[in-house]
């Protein structure tokens, strides 16, 4: 069985004076403002790569919490930031960089790394990505 999840977004305008909203089935964001600024300056509101990044971010989160499951680990904190890197000039996401700290108690660093690199190839947000994906690890 599939999952089909669904988000629409609203743009109104030229595309640099324009503005837009998104909005998520679940209605986590609801007609969230986002336009030229808060994509290529400092503007308030979202932008496509701070969504793909939070979707990443918790995407690889999860499957690591699975990973270390079937390595019969459960983590007491798996925190993970992720950053987008967006080359404006070409148009393309060139760069998903994962940041881990993560709890785990009794894992050896090696079981751990496998768990890590494991999530990494295999959440689905990461296959989806074209870009170059890095991961920087660290168990604490």
């Amino acid at each position: 069985m599939s999952i089909k999840r669904r988000a629409s977004a609203v743009w109104n305008g030229s595309g640099k004076e324009g503005k837009g909203t998104v909005t998520t089935q679940s209605t986590v964001l609801n007609k969230t403002q986002y336009s030229f600024n808060t994509r290529f300056a400092d503007g308030v509101g979202t932008n496509p790569e701070e969504l793909l990044a939070a979707a990443h971010a918790g995407c690889f989160t999860m499957k690591m919490s699975f990973s270390l499951n079937e390595a019969g680990f459960t983590a007491d904190e798996l925190n993970t930031d992720c950053s987008i890197t967006l080359d404006p000039a070409t148009g393309t996401i060139t760069k998903a960089e994962l940041v881990l700290k993560a709890k785990v108690p009794g894992i050896t660093k090696e079981k751990f790394d496998a768990a890590a690199a494991d999530a990494k190839a295999n959440c689905p947000v990461s296959k989806l990505f074209k870009a170059e994906i890095t991961l920087d690890a660290t168990l604490v």
